[in-house]
């Protein structure tokens, strides 16, 4: 969240802020509230020190009349005290509401408007693919390949799950092991993270755990929700810790299952394995010092164009828009994969993301670091990006890979864990 000094000191800049996030949110509001608290609180601590001062003079009354008295006005002065405390409660939480829902700060190179306003920043090493034969799309590719299974996902826990099969399941492995063996080699501490979190961290994440609006399915009767990323768990890590300015940044990379509801979500372009309920992902996660996270936002943004340039998988790189951040992004960068079987002449479809979010997080969670002989402490940046999110990275290998003679080609890079070159040919197709 923001400073609540900051805000108040600057409320028609962080109103600008909010509309251009296309967020519905009353700062002017926030500020009333704010202003109410504080008068009231001044209002309780006057009515306290009354009130303490009626307590000790009780046993100085002169007779039973007077000390009688001086009691009920005791009474009366911790009733007062009582009513504007529960008004202080109430405003606090519709203030706390409010505070809450306020997007971070935004980069001022940002694009400003809606989803179509990004900006290409740059594009990969491998030009989208001029295919010479009809195309087929991942989900008919799949299906010739046995590598999903679609309808027995749906069996057994309901539209948009599946199981992997074969060759499919020996690339999730191997981009798994590509992943984290570029990360480690770069200096990341790799960790395998619990599927659940508390609403708490979750929130202070920035993640809606409960009501109308959240993509998050929660387990009922108790304060855990599956996670949609591992930058929930990574980021809640260090909750409440504080660390040395020498230990910053620290770099983590954590492999998890990922689960999303996907309200809403439908058409072509959600088909198959792009948008789905379960999917696992490489998440990269760092907490830096305020000078070191714009750096580290473009490292993290190089070391996904590194990935997908060793897969050898076509893609450009945007600047999201304003309108289409996620309330703790100050900037994102996507990464979208060419995607050949989507649309009528192919698409390109996002498949990692990377976002700083400078100190928005850490406020939530406590996430503070300390400077060696200054007294007090400061809140860490925090920064998130995908690595690999397993099912879209599956979408771009097996339409792009795929070769006239209806076999998908295994990137080089992943040939040592999957153990071939090839998946199919038309030999073996008919032989099947």
């Amino acid at each position: 969240m923001l400073d609540k000094r900051f805000i108040l000191d600057n409320i028609d800049l962080v109103q600008k802020n909010c509309d251009a996030r296309g967020g519905k949110v009353d700062v002017s509001r926030f500020a009333e509230l704010e202003l109410q608290r504080r008068t009231l609180q001044q209002e309780v601590e006057e009515l306290s020190r009354q009130a303490n001062e009626v307590s000790k003079s009780i046993g100085k009354a002169k007779d039973d009349a007077e000390r009688d008295a001086r009691k009920e006005e005791g009474r009366s002065l911790r009733e007062a005290k009582d009513a504007k405390q529960s008004q202080i409660d109430r405003i606090a939480a519709e203030a706390d509401a409010i505070h809450r829902s306020i997007p971070n700060l935004t980069h001022p190179a940002a694009p400003v408007g809606g989803e179509e306003k990004f900006i290409e920043l740059r594009r990969g090493e491998v030009q989208p693919p001029k295919m010479g034969f009809p195309v087929l799309d991942h989900v008919e590719l799949a299906e010739q390949h046995a590598l999903v299974d679609f309808e027995a996902g749906a069996r057994i826990a309901g539209n948009g799950f599946y199981f992997l099969k074969n060759e499919a399941v020996l690339l999730e492995l191997a981009l798994q092991q590509y992943a984290i063996e570029l990360l480690v080699g770069e200096g990341f501490t790799p960790t395998i993270t619990p599927d659940l979190a508390r609403g708490d961290i979750l929130a202070g994440v920035g993640f809606i755990p409960r009501g109308p609006e959240t993509q998050i399915y929660s387990v009922e009767n108790f304060d855990l929700n599956l996670v949609a990323t591992a930058e929930i768990t990574l980021g809640g890590m260090y909750a409440g810790q504080t660390f040395d300015e020498e230990d910053l940044p620290l770099k983590l990379c954590g492999i998890s299952h990922c689960y999303r509801t996907e309200a809403g979500a439908a058409g072509r372009a959600s088909r198959g394995l792009y948008r789905v309920h379960q999917f696992t992902k490489v998440e990269m996660f760092a907490f830096t010092l305020p000078d070191q996270s714009e750096d580290m936002h473009n490292y993290f943004c190089d070391l996904e164009c590194d990935l997908f340039n060793g897969l050898g998988i076509p893609f450009r790189v945007i600047d999201t828009a304003t309108g289409d951040l996620g309330g703790p992004a100050f900037r994102k960068f996507d990464l979208e994969a060419w995607m050949p079987g989507r649309g009528e002449h192919g698409e390109y479809g996002e498949v990692t993301s990377t976002s700083n979010c400078t100190d928005y997080q850490s406020r939530r969670l406590d996430i503070r670091y300390r400077v060696k002989g200054e007294k007090g402490t400061h809140f860490v940046h925090t920064l998130n990006g995908t690595a690999v999110a397993i099912s879209r990275a599956l979408i771009a290998i097996i339409e792009n890979c795929q070769q006239a003679d209806g076999s998908i080609l295994v990137p080089e890079v992943l040939r040592k864990w999957v153990g071939k070159d090839r998946i199919g040919s038309s030999d073996e197709d008919q032989e099947g």
